[in-house]
C-alpha cells in the first residue's frame, strides 16, 4: 500500500500555518533583544535570557512528539498539538511588549523574559507536529517538495512579521519613538497583528487538511503487528533516543554548528549593527536612532527569509541534480559567508548582500535535514524522532545562550559583531560535517530510477 501523491495545494495548505509561525517566530527574533534591553538588560545579558526558550524546547519536544504520535482525536494526530502551541504562542506575543502592566507584581524585564520562554516554547508545540505531519501525509518522493513549500511558507511569513514594525513606522507614520522604559506603539501593534494572522493561518490548515489514520500508517510500513506489540510509554522516549538511526546521528553535528550559528545571529545583530555599522554606543537602546537599527535589523532580517522563500522554490530541483547533501553543504558554506561579511560592510545598505547568502543557507536548514531525516525514521515513530531530532536544535543554542554573553563581553571587548562573524565560521564547519551524512531516500530515489 502506497501513500497518495498530494497536488501543490493540498501541501500548500497543509504547510500554511507555518506562515503565522514564523510570522509570530520573525518577529520574535528581530525584536526580543530590543525589548528586553529596553526593559533593563544589558547586550551582554542578552543570550542569558533567551536561555530559557531552547531549554523549555529540549524538555517540550520530545514529549510532545510522543504524544503526537500516540494520540488520535477528531481533529486527527498532529493538528491539536499545533493548535495548542499557537493559541499560546498569540498570547505571549500579545504580552511580552506589554510586559510593563505587571509591573506590581514584578519587574517587567522578568515578565518579558517570560513571555519570551512561552512564545518560543509554544512555537516549539507548533512546529515539530508539522514536520511530522509532512512525513506522514506525503511518500518519499514528495517530501523534499513538502519541505520545501513549508519552507517557503516560512520565509513569507518570517518577511510580513520581520518588516512589520518598518512598515507600521516608515508607511503608515505610527511612532516608534517612547518613553524610557517603554515600547514603541509601532512595536505593540506589530506583535497584536502577529497574534491574529498566527491563530488564522492555523485554522485554515487544521480545517483544509485530512490526516492518515494509525491503522493505514502502520500498512505503509506493514507494522501492524509492531504496533500492536509495542508498550505504549513515555520512557520509551530514552530507548528510542539510544537506537536513533544513524542518520540522525550523522546530521546531529551538521544540526548543532548550523543552529549554534543562527541563536548567535538572533541574539546579537540588532546590537552588533547598530554598534558597528551605525556608531551607536552599547548603551544607547532607547533613543530614536536605536530604534530606527532595530527596525532596519526587521528589514534585513525580512530580507534573508524573503531569499529562503525564493531559493526554497529551486531546492527541490537542486537537490535532485546535485543530491540533497551537496545541495545543502553549498548553501551553508554561503550563508557562512553572508554572516562573515556583516563584518566588512560600509555601510547598512550593504547588509541586503549580506541577507542573501545567510537566507540561501536558511532555505536548505529548513528544509535538507527533514527530508534527508524522514526517510530513515519509521512513520509509526515520526513524532517521536523529530522531537529527539529537536535536541540538536535546542542544544546548541543553550550552549551558546551561557557563554555567547561572557565571550563577547570578556573576550570581544563588548562588541557584539564579533559574535557573527563566529556564526558564520559556524556554518562552515556545519557544511563540513554534511559530508559524512547518509540520505536513505535519495539512494532508495535514485535506485528506482
Amino acid at each position: 500500500m502506497n501513500k497518495r501523491k498530494l497536488s501543490f495545494w493540498e501541501i500548500w495548505n497543509m504547510s500554511f500555518g507555518f506562515l503565522g509561525i514564523q510570522m509570530g517566530f520573525a518577529l520574535q527574533n528581530a525584536n526580543a533583544s530590543r525589548i528586553l534591553q529596553i526593559f533593563g538588560a544589558d547586550v551582554h545579558e542578552l543570550s542569558w535570557f533567551w536561555v530559557v526558550a531552547p531549554l523549555t524546547g529540549l524538555i517540550v519536544q520530545p514529549i510532545i512528539g510522543y504524544y503526537s504520535d500516540k494520540t488520535w482525536t477528531r481533529l486527527g494526530r498532529r493538528r491539536p498539538f499545533f493548535l495548542t502551541g499557537a493559541i499560546l504562542a498569540s498570547i505571549g506575543l500579545l504580552l511580552m511588549p506589554n510586559a510593563d502592566m505587571f509591573t506590581a507584581f514584578l519587574p517587567s524585564l522578568w515578565v518579558g523574559a517570560g513571555m519570551l520562554m512561552i512564545m518560543d516554547a509554544s512555537f516549539n508545540v507548533a512546529m515539530e507536529p508539522f514536520r511530522a505531519l509532512v512525513a506522514d501525509n506525503l511518500p518519499s518522493d514528495q517530501r523534499t517538495l513538502g519541505f520545501s513549500v513549508q519552507t517557503i511558507l516560512i520565509g513569507i511569513g518570517a518577511v510580513i512579521g520581520s518588516w512589520l514594525p518598518y512598515v507600521m513606522a516608515n508607511w503608515f507614520g505610527i511612532s516608534n519613538e517612547a518613553e524610557i522604559g517603554e515600547v514603541p506603539l509601532h512595536l505593540l501593534l506589530s506583535f497584536i497583528i502577529g497574534a491574529i494572522v498566527l491563530i488564522g493561518s492555523i485554522l485554515l490548515t487544521v480545517f483544509t487538511t485530512k490526516e492518515y489514520s494509525p491503522e493505514e500508517l502502520a500498512a505503509f510500513e506493514n507494522d501492524e503487528e509492531d504496533l500492536e506489540e509495542e508498550k505504549s510509554s513515555l520512557m520509551n522516549i530514552f530507548s528510542d533516543f539510544r537506537k536513533m538511526p544513524l542518520t540522525m546521528k550523522q546530521l546531529s553535528g551538521v544540526q548543532f554548528f548550523s543552529w549554534f550559528g543562527l541563536f548567535g545571529m538572533w541574539v546579537f545583530s540588532t546590537p552588533a549593527i547598530a554598534h558597528h555599522i551605525y556608531g551607536l554606543p552599547l548603551s544607547d537602546h532607547s533613543s530614536e536612532a536605536y530604534q530606527n537599527a532595530g527596525d532596519w535589523v526587521g528589514v534585513l532580517f525580512g530580507v534573508y527569509n524573503a531569499i529562503s522563500a525564493i531559493f526554497a522554490f529551486f531546492l527541490p530541483y537542486i537537490a535532485l541534480k546535485i543530491g540533497r547533501k551537496l545541495t545543502h553543504a553549498v548553501s551553508l558554506v554561503i550563508g557562512g559567508l553572508g554572516l562573515i561579511s556583516i563584518y566588512l560592510a560600509p555601510n547598512e545598505d550593504w547588509l541586503i548582500l549580506s541577507m542573501i547568502g545567510i537566507g540561501i543557507a536558511w532555505a536548505s536548514i529548513l528544509a535538507m535535514p527533514y527530508a534527508i531525516l524522514a526517510g530513515s525514521i519509521p512513520a509509526k515513530k515520526m513524532g517521536v524522532y523529530m522531537g529527539i531530532f529537536n535536541f540538536f536544535i535546542v542544544l546548541p543554542q543553550i550552549i551558546n545562550a551561557i557563554i555567547g554573553g561572557p565571550v563577547v563581553k570578556y573576550f570581544y571587548g563588548g562588541n557584539p559583531i564579533y559574535a557573527l562573524v563566529i556564526s558564520g565560521l559556524s556554518f562552515i564547519v556545519a557544511a563540513i560535517l554534511v559530508a559524512r551524512v547518509k540520505d536513505v531516500d535519495d539512494t532508495l530515489i535514485n535506485t528506482k530510477n
